[in-house]
This record gives structure tokens, C-alpha cells and sequence, in this order.
């Protein structure tokens, strides 16, 4: 069973209430602070990188219980360029945008589960998921 909320990227003040959805979700399934940070970091780099890259897309955030589990699914998705080289954005410290270059490697390391799907001239969609320990 799950539940979903969508927060539209179109301009940087979106990344803002995307984090606070996303920390406000987190805090109401019964994450943890070390937790809710991941998931609020997770959101504000996968919603950057829409901004930056895509220009509009949106975040959709999902309480999820699976078997007893308790978690939260982030899912950015956007209608952008898409990525060329999936493998070289997964590298750390590879950075386009003169960024940290955490980036999508630090993002996976964030989350229990990373799934990333672009096509050229289609878009990217990028799953993300946090279970409660």
C-alpha cells in the first residue's frame, strides 16, 4: 500500500518545499533525524539536478508499507535532455554543473534503493527508497 505527494519543480523556491514535504513525510512515518536528513538531501539534489538539467519536472514522494516495512519512495521525474552516459554520472566526484559532485553517487549511498532510468531527448526518471530500520 503506499500513498503520494507531488511537488512541481519549475523554479529553486520548488526544491525548498520538495525538502520540506519530503522531511515533514519522513518525520510523520517515524524517521529518525540522521534519517529524515538523508531523505531531505536525497530531495534536494534530485530536484536541483531537474532544475538545472531538465528545467521542470517534479518530485513525488510516497509512504510506503511493505510486509510490516515502513519507508519512503522519492521519485524524480523530468521531461529533459536524459542522460548519455548513465555509468559516468554514477562516477564520484563527475560533476557538470561545477557542483561538489556528490551528486547521484551520493544520493545512492543515501538511500536503501537506487534505480535510474533516462533515454536521450525523452528524460530521466530516478527512484529512491528509505526503509526504517
Amino acid at each position: 500500500m503506499s500513498t503520494q505527494s507531488y511537488v512541481k519543480i519549475l523554479n529553486e523556491w520548488d526544491i525548498v518545499a520538495a525538502r520540506q514535504v519530503g522531511r515533514n513525510v519522513a518525520k510523520e512515518l517515524g524517521f529518525g533525524t540522521v534519517d529524515q536528513a538523508r531523505i531531505t538531501t536525497t530531495i534536494s539534489e534530485l530536484a536541483r539536478n531537474i532544475y538545472l538539467y531538465a528545467g521542470q519536472g517534479e518530485i513525488g514522494i510516497e509512504k510506503l508499507w511493505d510486509n510490516g516495512r515502513t519507508g519512503l519512495r522519492v521519485i524524480a521525474e523530468d521531461k529533459g535532455p536524459g542522460i548519455s552516459d548513465i555509468r559516468r554520472v554514477m562516477e564520484d566526484g563527475y560533476t557538470t554543473s561545477g557542483g561538489l559532485g556528490a551528486g547521484l553517487p551520493g544520493v545512492k549511498r543515501l538511500m536503501d534503493e537506487f534505480e535510474i532510468d533516462s533515454e536521450v531527448g525523452v528524460g530521466t526518471k530516478i527512484t529512491t527508497t528509505k526503509w526504517i530500520r
